[in-house]
């Protein structure tokens, strides 16, 4: 069972791959639509066969779909055309928000199925394996598959995390709210920077040990305990301030305010007085 092979040699393909050949895993087949892509791949991951016949990586014991969402069902009912026989075999799909029912023509031709999403970001096909050491991967489909993903998991060192088909929008949309939405946040952030005299990459510099200590107290108390400046204080007269210098900038005024409102509920279990929170209340929900 420790054959695998990938279809979609991008960031992530490339990177599994790459991980799980240096876990013991037999790589067979590195396959995409570009043989140039699926033969950069086999570079960097040092071994298997590169090939843009994507039937050609049906030779594994496992088979990763790693391609666009939108790629996977007509993917999976080709595949499941194809005079493969898949009895025996398990096909996980990566995308975070589909659900595993994507992949039942697969499983209507004796294959076991299930969705396999990292919950880490990857920039690089050479994203190092350590990469996937400790993260949590988000995990749902039919019992054998299941198994064998926990198995891969736990042999990439991380944890499997078990979602219900019908909850992969809803996991999804933290996933991105937390990495993919945090960028905006933080362009937002350089931008008032800039606005001050703070130019180029010096903005996001002076930023980084800001964002990196707070990473670190969410890391290791809840998110009330972790929560400081203004809102967690309840000093009405510095945020009144803060929108004041923000109405310049509507994008980052709004943002302000929704994320403060948030704030705000979080502050509320610190034991701030009520009265302090109504004021803070007022001026974040003031036109």
């Amino acid at each position: 069972m420790n054959t695998f092979s990938i279809i979609g040699t991008g960031r992530l393909g490339t990177s599994l791959a790459l991980a799980l050949s240096k876990k013991g895993w037999t790589i067979r087949s590195l396959a995409d639509k570009s043989l140039s892509a699926a033969q950069e791949s086999r570079k960097i991951v040092g071994a298997g066969k590169a090939t843009a016949y994507w039937l050609g990586a049906a030779d594994a014991a496992v088979l990763f779909l790693c391609i666009p969402d939108e790629e996977i069902e007509k993917t999976a009912a080709r595949l499941a055309r194809s005079r493969v026989d898949w009895r025996g075999k398990v096909v996980f799909h990566t995308s975070g928000i589909l659900s595993s029912k994507t992949l039942l023509p697969l499983k209507r031709r004796g294959a076991s199925i299930a969705s396999f999403h990292p919950i880490q970001s990857f920039s690089s096909k050479r994203t190092p394996p350590e990469r996937f050491k400790n993260i949590y991967c988000g995990v749902e489909g039919d019992s054998r598959a299941l198994s064998i993903a926990k198995k891969i998991i736990r042999r990439l060192g991380g944890r499997p995390l078990l979602i219900k088909p019908q909850d992969k929008p809803l996991y999804h949309a933290a996933c991105s709210m937390a990495s993919n939405l945090f960028v905006p946040l933080f362009d937002l952030s350089c931008e008032l920077l800039h606005a001050v005299g703070i130019k180029g990459r010096k903005a996001g510099l002076a930023l980084f040990p800001l964002i990196e200590g707070t990473l670190q107290n969410v890391k290791h108390l809840d998110a009330e305990t972790a929560l400081t400046g203004p809102i967690a204080r309840g000093d009405e007269q510095t945020v009144k301030r803060h929108l004041r210098a923000l109405r310049k900038f509507p994008e980052a005024l709004r943002a302000y305010k929704i994320l403060g409102g948030r704030a705000l509920q979080l502050a509320q279990k610190k034991r701030i007085p009520a009265s302090k929170i109504r004021a803070l209340k007022k001026r974040l929900e003031e036109k």
